[in-house]
């Protein structure tokens, strides 16, 4: 974990850590849009004056810190913490930066700390964020051992927060805002390790800027541009309102050889995405104007 101080987010160390001697030739001006575009100096004011927090209580300064307005539906349906049991919590991913705050806010709170993300291994440059993360980067040496690190956090005493997709909501052809498909991992390890699976739908959108980079990013480059760009999003999100919605836990004997893995993850994808509440009609469709109403049409003569 990074040493906190008044500037524990530093740009030019992040590219010299992942690039080694290559970080020289990278342009002046293209990092000084870097530190802009991640809110640097703002993000590591938020740290500093928060540097004595960690965990949940880091978590829940910072959905305070984004002025995030919550409402929880079906929080019921949280197992209680004392069941003896451990579960995977399932959620779909549309912004990338609140949507986690905010799950591991509440599940963090309802289990008093015991719940682990699976998070890209850039955030555990965030000090009060890395004692809840297994940190994942699937290039290099850590990408073979992204199974051994899966497999130790399942094996752990704490619960699992997933956002199976792997990358955040993308903007679908009917203009809905939808999640990739999800990855059958957490399919596979909730059966292996007896765990049930709670599906959770998330509400929010990111910005028609956002959607754009991702579309050029997903199809023409090699990298996930769009990823630089959400904590900007997250900025821009300040203030708004989410929806969540907790459903009920899908037992592991569920899952069984009826559908493979990949099959089933979708299923569950489905199922969290039934949770949310049906969109409103068209204005005018299937409702009748109370001025027209007992109004014949005339007949033609």
């Amino acid at each position: 974990m990074n040493e906190i101080t008044e500037k524990t987010i530093d740009i030019e160390k992040i590219l010299h850590s992942k690039l080694g001697s290559k970080a020289r030739y990278v342009p002046r001006l293209l990092v000084k849009w870097l530190k802009k575009i991640i809110h640097q100096d703002q993000v590591n004011a938020f740290i500093w004056e928060h540097r004595d927090e960690s965990g949940v209580e880091w978590l829940e300064s910072t959905v305070r810190y984004l002025k995030m307005d919550i409402r929880i539906i079906g929080k019921e349906n949280l197992p209680p913490k004392d069941d003896g049991k451990l579960y995977t919590f399932v959620s779909n991913h549309p912004l990338g930066g609140q949507d986690g705050v905010a799950l591991g806010s509440i599940i963090g709170r309802h289990y008093d700390g015991r719940f682990r993300y699976l998070v890209n291994d850039l955030l555990m440059n965030l000090p009060g964020l890395a004692p809840v993360c297994i940190g994942i980067n699937k290039t290099g040496r850590q990408g073979r051992d992204f199974p051994r690190m899966v497999e130790a956090g399942f094996k752990s005493d704490n619960h699992m927060l997933m956002f199976p997709a792997g990358l955040n909501s993308r903007k679908q052809k009917d203009g809905s805002i939808h999640d990739l498909p999800w990855k059958k991992t957490f399919i596979t390890k909730s059966v292996e390790c007896h765990r049930d699976v709670v599906p959770i739908y998330f509400s929010g959108r990111n910005s028609e800027r956002f959607y754009r980079i991702a579309k050029f990013s997903d199809r023409w480059l090699p990298f996930n541009l769009a990823m630089i760009f959400l904590v900007d999003e997250m900025y821009r999100n300040v203030g708004k309102h989410f929806d969540i919605y907790i459903g009920k836990p899908i037992p592991w004997q569920t899952f069984d050889k009826s559908r493979t893995p990949q099959e089933w993850a979708q299923w569950v994808q489905e199922e969290a995405y039934k949770l949310r509440p049906p969109p409103p009609p068209p204005v005018g469709e299937g409702l009748v104007s109370p001025i027209t109403q007992g109004l014949e049409r005339p007949k033609k003569a």
